[in-house]
């Protein structure tokens, strides 16, 4: 065994930084037997060095991101800082410097992942990120390497806790949207500024990484379609409910049937209950995944939080450790198909429609006909009225989402229609 240790530089000492450095000081015997070699602590760069760090040697606190990682003798950083400046710099400059780089930057992979992959691959270093889109679950090193023989065709999953949370406690209790926001606030799983996550920008972010893994081809945050889930109210899961579904705010990422072309997007949906991310509670995470030859598979398990997402975080330092040692790397970036992504008018999908209608005859008559002429067909038609006003639910069978926006705005136009109260489709099937 190599008694030299191999040093790691930290980027940042939050939730996930501060756990990472207590794993990596209590474990340090089972991870150097995992390794084949000592791994130190060299160093933690952050903002507030006058904070207290329990555990941690304040002597390795600096404020000098930059130096540290220019030091000569880092072969490791692991970068938990997040957002896309300085932490793109110092990603760089840590190759740059001969450091193979693990990251749980969702939002910068998603938007320049290319760009760094390049750059560790110019320098014949690792580019690790599991951490960066579900939390603990091993996923991202499964589609890449376990999965590296098959042939992905759909991803579909739930890879934010936040909105998980919120949406189970209106499906379970029947609160609103603002009271189960309240509550997971107070539990901590939302941030004072819950925008991230309700608005899907979170997930998106997930979604395109994850997408370009699946499908060996590059996809960008600005090309992830993203609907928030603000609008899902209570009636909506009366609604689902009343089908045998319930409501998720799903990551769905798909292969054209051609194969030429992909989808990826973020937004509610309802699913059946018999679908297996329908009994996905509270803040946990998974995704489901479909395989050409591997079938169908399920990665469950919490998907935020310090100890969860150090626990993706300490196994990408081991496996890129290991790499060090063997002066290897593992898989970079995986973009030979080129596919184009699609946009989300040609998705198709299933839809719940809700209107406000008079209650009168012809009504159903006329929401049949503009349906029809836009080349929706219907699958199921459920009407309440009461003094003169009256809920008319559509359900239709599968179709383009540009003709259910044709659909829509032409029902607008009918004077017998006083409003869309919801649209939402349907997944899982």
């Amino acid at each position: 065994m190599r008694t030299r240790p191999l040093k790691v530089a930290l980027l940042g000492c939050g939730v996930v930084g501060s756990e990472v450095a207590r794993i990596m000081t209590t474990h340090a015997d089972d991870l150097t037997a995992r390794i084949g070699a000592p791994v130190e602590l060299a160093g933690v760069a952050v903002r507030r060095p006058s904070k207290v760090r329990e555990g941690i040697d304040p002597a390795l606190i600096t404020t000098d991101a930059t130096a540290l990682l220019k030091r000569g003798d880092i072969d490791v950083v692991v970068e938990v800082i997040g957002g896309i400046e300085p932490a793109r710099t110092l990603i760089t400059t840590a190759f740059e410097n001969g450091a193979s780089v693990v990251s749980a930057n969702k939002a910068l992979l998603a938007q320049d992942g290319a760009a760094l992959h390049a750059a560790a691959e110019q320098h014949g270093l690792d580019l690790y990120y599991e951490a960066a889109v579900a939390g603990a679950i091993p996923l991202v090193r499964p589609m890449r390497e376990s999965l590296a023989g098959d042939k992905i065709n759909r991803v579909m999953g739930i890879v934010n806790g936040t909105t998980n949370f919120i949406l189970d406690k209106m499906d379970s209790t029947g609160a609103g949207y603002q009271e189960a926001l309240d509550e997971a606030t107070a539990l901590g799983y939302a941030e004072a500024d819950p925008t991230a996550d309700v608005e899907g920008y979170d997930a998106a972010a997930k979604a395109a990484i994850l997408a370009g893994i699946a499908f060996h081809t590059r996809v960008r945050l600005d090309d992830v379609y993203r609907e928030g889930m603000t609008e899902v109210s209570a009636s909506d899961f009366a609604s689902a409910k009343r089908m045998g579904c319930t409501i998720k705010l799903l990551a769905i990422l798909e292969r054209a049937a051609d194969g030429e072309s992909v989808t990826a997007r973020v937004h509610p949906a309802m699913i059946p209950l018999t679908h297996p991310l329908a009994s996905v509670r509270e803040a946990y995470n998974a995704v489901f995944v479909e395989a050409e030859a591997a079938g169908r598979l399920m990665f469950y398990g919490p998907g935020a939080g310090g100890s969860p997402t150090a626990s993706a975080v300490l196994g990408d330092l081991v496996a890129v450790c290991r790499n060090k040692l063997a002066e290897a790397t593992g898989p970079g970036e995986s973009a030979y198909t080129q596919l184009p992504v699609s946009p989300m008018g040609e998705v198709v999908t299933r839809y719940h429609i809700s209107l406000d209608v008079a209650d009168k005859p012809g009504v159903l008559a006329q929401v049949a006909t503009t349906f029809a002429e836009h080349g929706v067909s219907i699958d199921t038609v459920r009407q309440q009225g009461k003094d003169g006003e009256a809920s008319l639910v559509v359900v239709t069978h599968r179709a383009p989402d540009s003709a259910l926006s044709g659909t829509v705005e032409a029902l607008r136009k009918l004077d017998t229609v006083r409003g869309v109260a919801s649209i939402m489709r349907v997944e899982g099937e």
